[in-house]
């Protein structure tokens, strides 16, 4: 396995979404905390995105200047699964952008979101500032909403998303949240079904899935191969924390050993932080990776 640095300490430490300016500095400090691989995120306006896109030649030279590899590009779209034509067709041209970043950057997954249904929502919303925790969400559905007229839209959304992924040489990604459209385990399996693509598949989040209440250990037998990156960040199993690995109460050495028994040699991103963090966190992104590699000795698995 690898282990790599999660988009979420750019977030964290310079806002959402980091400026261009920022994004450049994350790198840098990714870099002096030991990483070699690192995530790289654009969107949740279209401007921070086709920002990124309009300096992916600095962007790539920089990374390589510090020997950073960059392992996966998340584009943050949210009118992906929306329900309106114009701006769904709007995502998808953006997707297409994305897709094109992700092969030069070297990447090897292009990584995307569900989303929230279009639910009117009373005081807070999720991730209006990223990962937020503790939230108490109140709704509104609108008598017109139809989760199957919206569950068909985000099969269809998805079905084009891997068509692209796969006409670029990509794998797409998808990985469930708390409080998004497809927020566990078995929804993701339901998705991957209704999808039917080979190129398909899921980011394993410790931090969203022991947040909803899963045995994490029978969420990796359940997706098994269909593992294709995983996020790493503890919590109480309460709340939606992204603390330090052993802060919380995930039997880490359970989660491992099943995905070791699943063959999966991939990349282990270290997902610390979200809004309201409190703590100094380069010292707990150091120390999660410290306790990672130290399980992997323990447990007779290769870091690379």
């Amino acid at each position: 396995m690898k282990v790599s640095c999660a988009w979420l300490y750019a977030i964290t430490k310079y806002g959402y979404p980091p400026s261009i300016k920022d994004t450049f500095k994350a790198m840098d400090d990714m870099a002096a905390l030991g990483f070699k691989y690192v995530e790289l995120e654009g969107g949740v306006t279209y401007e921070n995105f086709y920002q990124v896109y309009e300096k992916r030649k600095e962007l790539a030279e920089h990374a390589e200047s510090l020997g950073l590899k960059i392992i996966n590009f998340c584009p943050v779209l949210p009118d992906i699964v929306s329900m309106e034509v114009a701006r769904k067709e709007k995502a998808l041209k953006a997707l297409e952008k994305a897709a094109e970043l992700t092969v030069f950057f070297g990447a090897e997954t292009l990584q995307l979101d569900s989303f929230t249904p279009p639910l009117e929502f009373v005081g807070e919303r999720p991730y209006k500032e990223a990962i937020s925790f503790g939230l108490q969400i109140k709704v509104r559905v609108d008598p017109r909403f139809s989760w199957r007229k919206f569950w068909d839209n985000l099969v269809d959304s998805f079905k084009r998303a891997c068509d692209i992924a796969e006409d670029h040489g990509l794998k797409l990604i998808l990985e469930p949240r708390v409080g998004e459209s497809i927020s566990n385990t078995d929804a993701m399996l339901r998705l991957i079904d209704a999808v039917g693509k080979d190129n398909f598949g899921a980011v394993l989040d410790t931090g969203h899935l022991h947040a909803q209440k899963e045995i994490l250990p029978l969420s990796i037998e359940k997706l098994g191969g269909r593992i294709l990156y995983v996020h790493v960040s503890d919590n109480d199993g309460r709340d939606n924390y992204h603390l330090g690995l052993g802060k919380g109460t995930i039997d880490w050495e359970g989660v491992f050993m099943a995905l070791k028994k699943h063959g999966f040699d991939r990349y282990v991103a270290i997902d610390i932080g979200g809004a309201g963090f409190k703590g100094d966190l380069d010292r707990e992104v150091i120390e999660s990776k410290k306790f990672l590699e130290a399980l992997f000795r323990k447990l007779g698995i290769p870091l690379s």
